[in-house]
């Protein structure tokens, strides 16, 4: 058993419904029909939403993701509608919140990998495949692949892991055009993301990103691009300089938090159901550090 080890209470804020309690943010629907997505300072780790939380974290995940979105509005649109905190909401709502229109979401996580690692790895290792698809021998944890593959998962509850599937599953869930323009789509916001993270000397190991389609009639059903993307919490970030294939590498995320979780100071063993302990605070401060360090290399801007 996994998920939560305090569920926190939703704010009530006049004219907003609460609808869902995420991982990391908290949904709304508004008078107007429109979704209200706040990020939270929250931080999630083997399938459980820790009791401590990362100072800072929900407004670095919601300004990455609007500094993306802006660079990516060409290749795909996106759901923002705005930024603006709604009245009566509480303070520290400011800088986390997005205000976004209502898709059909796509029941698929559309995951793009340019190099071999995690539950890819774990595959490739069992079969030389990634989900269904055959790589080449001799590749290492964080082997740059021959070139960026599509590898789509279905979106998992709180709790639960989010599973591999093939590309056929995925054309049987949602039809083979639309399969299609998943993978195009997919791929292309990967590669326009890695080329400017490498730029900036960041490698983009992978990422995950969620569409849906417009219910306004807008787009002409085209595919949106939805929820946060290309974070610290939906894409493996490592520092170009330090990249050496055949270990763990090291990255602009949570994996502090990983590391301390199942070292011998925390005291927890991660296959017993009991919940994990509260994170220390150097633990909390290196993770701030590095969602911030994330923002800074790829933005150029300083955050504040």
């Amino acid at each position: 058993m996994s998920g939560f080890v305090e569920k926190p209470e939703p704010a009530q804020v006049p004219g907003l419904v609460h609808l869902h309690t995420g991982k990391v943010r908290d949904l709304y629907r508004n008078e107007a029909g429109d979704l209200v997505m706040v990020a939270s300072d929250r931080i999630s780790a083997y399938d459980w939403v820790l009791p401590t939380e990362i100072p800072d974290k929900g407004r670095v995940l919601t300004q990455l993701s609007m500094w993306w979105f802006e660079q990516l509005v060409d290749l795909a649109p996106n759901h923002v509608l705005s930024t603006e905190v709604p009245e009566g909401a509480p303070a520290d709502w400011a800088g986390r919140v997005m205000v976004c229109r209502s898709l059909d979401m796509l029941p698929v996580e559309c995951v793009a990998r340019g190099y071999l690692t995690g539950s890819g790895l774990v595959e490739y290792q069992r079969t030389r495949t990634v989900c269904g698809l055959a790589l080449p021998e001799g590749l290492r944890d964080g082997s740059e692949l021959p070139a960026p593959i599509f590898t789509p998962a279905t979106k998992a509850e709180v709790g639960e892991h989010d599973e591999n599937v093939s590309y056929e599953e995925v054309a049987r869930r949602v039809g083979a055009e639309t399969a299609t323009r998943l993978r195009q789509l997919t791929l292309a916001v990967y590669a326009r993301a890695r080329d400017t993270a490498r730029e900036r000397g960041i490698i983009l190991a992978d990422t995950k990103f969620e569409f849906g389609r417009a219910t306004d009639g807008a787009d002409a059903g085209g595919l949106v691009l939805a929820d946060e993307v290309l974070t610290p919490d939906s894409s493996r970030f490592w520092p170009a300089d330090q990249w050496a294939p055949g270990r763990p590498q090291p990255s602009y995320d949570k994996q502090f938090v990983r590391d301390w979780l199942t070292g011998p100071e925390s005291g927890w063993d991660r296959r017993s159901e009991q919940p994990p302990p509260a994170l220390p605070e150097e633990v909390v401060a290196r993770t701030r550090q590095k969602y911030v360090d994330a923002y800074e290399r790829l933005t150029g801007l300083p955050w504040s």
